[in-house]
């Protein structure tokens, strides 16, 4: 190519890109300076004590210090039981009605190993739930601490819409604050001890059957 050439085709290209940038950024800006519409949701204490054959066994103290490192505008900790299964779960909520501030849902990976467990394995994985066409992805986490494991699944939850990737959920977070004016998300996060006379495998049906449970009715909480 004549270096003549290039040079004239780089002129031509820079003006057309630097028009995108700044059309880029007018756009991002106007996304994020508008007053946002923070919708309500249905508080998370109001999720129900059963779903289906798994009962509430403990409500979880979510003490003053996670709540201050979290900043969610709601939290729920909770286990539950089902007399078929030989181990509970436990499901965990943070909401965040607006995420503009730095209020952003903290991933279970940063988390759990500040706390002395020790991550094994780190996947995807596809579940199918009620009212959905497509299974949906979701985070698998397996981490042990000492002689005990847990499974972890985990998403980002935004009405209907599940995210499993951070940096997908980050991509929403602008494209809804463009669209919708709104930057409202959940995490979601299920914990599944096993070891011993429960294996993972075992681990992992019950993990996947009380998601299934509780996803319909948890969806709801969450505003359209």
């Amino acid at each position: 190519m004549n270096p003549g050439s290039s040079l004239s085709f780089l002129r031509q290209r820079a003006p057309l890109l630097l028009t995108a940038a700044l059309l880029l950024q007018a756009v991002f800006l106007y996304g994020f300076t508008r007053s946002e519409i923070t919708p309500e949701h249905q508080t998370l204490s109001t999720l129900p004590l059963q779903f289906e054959d798994w009962t509430l066994q403990e409500e979880n103290k979510i003490t003053e210090e996670t709540q201050a490192v979290l900043r969610a505008d709601d939290l729920l900790s909770r286990t539950y039981v089902s007399p078929s299964k030989r181990t509970g779960a436990n499901l965990f909520v943070a909401f965040f009605s607006s995420q503009r501030t730095g209020q952003t849902p903290h991933s279970p990976k940063n988390c759990l190993p500040g706390s002395g467990w020790v991550p094994i394995l780190s996947d995807t994985v596809q579940i199918s739930l009620p009212g959905r066409t497509l299974p949906a992805e979701v985070n698998r986490y397996v981490v042990q601490k000492g002689d005990n494991k847990s499974l972890v699944l985990y998403w980002y939850q935004s009405r209907d819409r599940i995210v499993a990737r951070e940096y997908a959920a980050k991509f929403f977070v602008i494209a809804d604050a463009l669209r919708y004016n709104r930057t409202d998300t959940a995490l979601v996060r299920i914990v599944v001890p096993f070891g011993q006379s429960v294996t993972m495998e075992d681990a992992s049906r019950n993990a996947q059957e009380f998601i299934q449970s509780m996803y319909p009715v948890l969806r709801r909480h969450f505003p359209a």
